[in-house]
């Protein structure tokens, strides 16, 4: 009992260390920059003055462009993976819940697998600021359908691919589900804000998170089709979604709105770097 007590005391440490903290508030500023520089992108694509792309490869290769824009990218990455770094001590803070039973495993579980993709996309998005970084980054148009090809090639490959859109589909709606429900609150202290604050920070959560799951389920239609089709040139990832909108009816203006969104979302990521969870 006590080596066990002493385990999760560790785990809890872990978790709540003031550095750790405040290197994930760099990466909160980190992953609103990301989205800002993504809503620009598509403002500049809605209004025929884009020609990059209008995603995570082309928000970094913006930020290239800019004066000290390497040191920035640089920043931007160590950032992003002290982000990583504290998604995965919520697995440690989870440890103890793996290992008992029931709704308590459940919940360890779910809440573990959630902070594992985190860090995934946070990790993703470092080694896409270091190769802009080092001058080796390169646009993302393309990728995505060479990609799709080659998981095709594999035994059960369009099903694979199938199945990787309905997760993405899903993660979409979760996103809209959490900005309609504003469950995004639950990832904020915000105790600290003033009443006028926090209305405004609800208020970009709940533009922000439906904006950012459109954009994603958008992703995962590009990605269904492309399985339906077994054609992998249908598939696309934000950018080719992003051109899907503009495609649409009133395509200018659906698009502005969407870009609009991801930028509430950048800025609601500014005041979770603000105001961090500490639960």
């Amino acid at each position: 009992m006590g080596t066990t007590s002493g385990a999760g005391t560790s785990a809890q440490q872990a978790g709540d260390s003031d550095a750790l903290e405040h290197l994930a508030r760099v990466g909160l500023i980190a992953y609103g920059v990301v989205h800002l520089l993504i809503a620009w992108l598509a403002l500049q694509l809605a209004w025929g003055g884009g020609s990059g792309s209008a995603d995570q490869s082309g928000a970094m290769a913006t930020l290239a462009q800019q004066p000290f824009g390497q040191v920035l990218l640089w920043v931007l990455a160590i950032g992003l993976v002290a982000l990583a770094l504290w998604q995965l001590a919520v697995l440690l803070r989870h440890r103890a819940g793996l290992r008992s039973s029931g709704d308590r495993r459940k919940e360890a579980a779910a809440k573990s697998a959630k902070a594992v993709a985190k860090a995934v996309v946070y990790v993703f998005l470092a080694v896409t600021a270091i190769r802009f970084a080092t001058g080796g980054g390169q646009s993302s148009s393309g990728q995505e359908q060479q990609t799709v090809a080659g998981v095709f090639g594999w035994p059960g490959g369009r099903w694979l691919v199938g199945l990787a859109a309905l997760v993405v589909i899903g993660v979409g709606a979760y996103h809209v589900h959490k900005g309609l429900t504003s469950r995004f609150l639950k990832e904020i202290d915000t105790a600290e804000a003033s009443a006028g604050q926090r209305r405004v920070i609800e208020r970009l959560g709940q533009v922000g998170y439906p904006a950012k799951g459109i954009a994603l389920a958008l992703v995962g239609g590009l990605l269904g089709w492309a399985a339906i089709t077994f054609d992998a040139s249908k598939a696309g990832g934000l950018d080719s979604a992003l051109h899907t909108v503009l495609d649409a009816p009133f395509g200018k203006l659906l698009l502005t709105l969407v870009a609009l969104g991801i930028a509430a979302f950048g800025v609601f990521s500014f005041a979770r770097a603000r105001y961090p969870q500490r639960t």
